[in-house]
């Protein structure tokens, strides 16, 4: 079973619906490693540095910007954490729009929102007042540590939440040479216009997505099975472990509520979640035990060494 990304809240007006974010898509891409085809054996890439080919370890390396050719400005960690969004597990709703208003190339990627233990009810109650009003909520989410602009919106029996692209994410048509103008002005005459529609209609049908695959990973496996199976190659697949339920579960007054979220046309500020779960954070960082490796590593040299003293004694 697949493990949640994080378990928060969804929350529009004073509304707190506790929820899971899933994932929502499946990669099926065949992985390939580099091989030296001499001898077979992986290939490592190294980090190197580009005037003294030395390898570089990782603590000696830091995050840079170009904002010039060959001109660059370090960011320290203090930087990237003064910029990063507060961790918090909260998809905050800020506004509903219409979901026709919404250009599909914002749409990026999708994740499910799987509702808690007893979160049923507020659940259902916006995914179904969502489906009755054509609209979608507009909110932010953190993943991982980057915060996100997503739309919450009903599929079926779910609240899919949607990555959305940010408007400077995406290229302008304008910025390319396309035909505009009427029909006449490509001389295409009504007679072509109907022809097309009739073509268009002859090829008309339901979309079905489970009628379309990707032949060429198909093929690609089955290329692959033959080779594994002629060498007596096996595979092994584990099961990820499935994730603890939080077993805290809320009853609410759902009418009191929306009313309160009405008469005071107000949200639920989304960092006292935060707030609840950083000194959570802080003693576990201080009961992580100390680091044993190098003291085992100059026992075995120790070990070693003895034998070669004794020898030439």
């Amino acid at each position: 079973m697949a493990r949640p990304i994080w378990t928060g809240t969804l929350s529009f007006g004073l509304l707190n619906v506790p929820v899971s974010l899933m994932s929502g898509e499946r990669k099926v891409d065949l992985h390939f490693r580099m091989l030296d085809s001499r001898d077979r054996k992986p290939i490592r890439f190294e980090r190197v540095n580009a005037d003294t080919g030395e390898e570089v370890p990782w603590k000696d390396i830091v995050k840079a910007y170009e904002y010039d050719k060959g001109s660059y400005v370090v960011l320290e960690e203090d930087d990237l954490r003064s910029a990063a969004p507060e961790s918090h597990e909260t998809v905050e709703v800020e506004t509903f729009v219409d979901a026709s208003q919404i250009d599909p190339r914002y749409y990026e990627k999708p994740y499910l929102l799987v509702p808690g233990k007893k979160a049923e009810k507020g659940y259902v109650l916006l995914r179904e007042t969502l489906r009755s009003t054509g609209r979608v909520g507009i909110a932010r989410v953190v993943v991982r540590t980057r915060e996100y602009l997503c739309a919450v919106m009903p599929n079926d029996d779910a609240l899919v939440l949607m990555i959305l692209r940010y408007p400077q994410e995406l290229v302008e048509p304008d910025d390319y040479t396309l035909p505009s103008g009427k029909l006449a002005d490509y001389r295409i005459t009504s007679k072509e216009t109907a022809m097309a529609e009739q073509l268009i209609e002859s090829m008309a049908g339901d979309w079905d997505p489970s009628q379309y695959h990707d032949e060429f990973r198909e093929r690609l496996q089955q290329v692959l099975n033959k080779r594994i199976k002629s060498k007596g190659g096996t595979t092994q697949v584990e099961d990820e472990p499935a994730p603890r339920e939080d077993a805290t579960t809320n009853v609410v007054d759902f009418m009191a509520l929306l009313q309160k979220s009405l008469d005071a046309n107000k949200r639920t500020p989304p960092k006292k979640a935060a707030a609840r779960k950083a000194p959570a954070k802080k003693a576990a960082a201080k009961k992580a035990p100390a680091k044993k490796a190098p003291a085992k590593k100059a026992a075995k040299k120790a070990a070693r060494k003895t034998p070669a003293r004794r020898k030439a004694g």
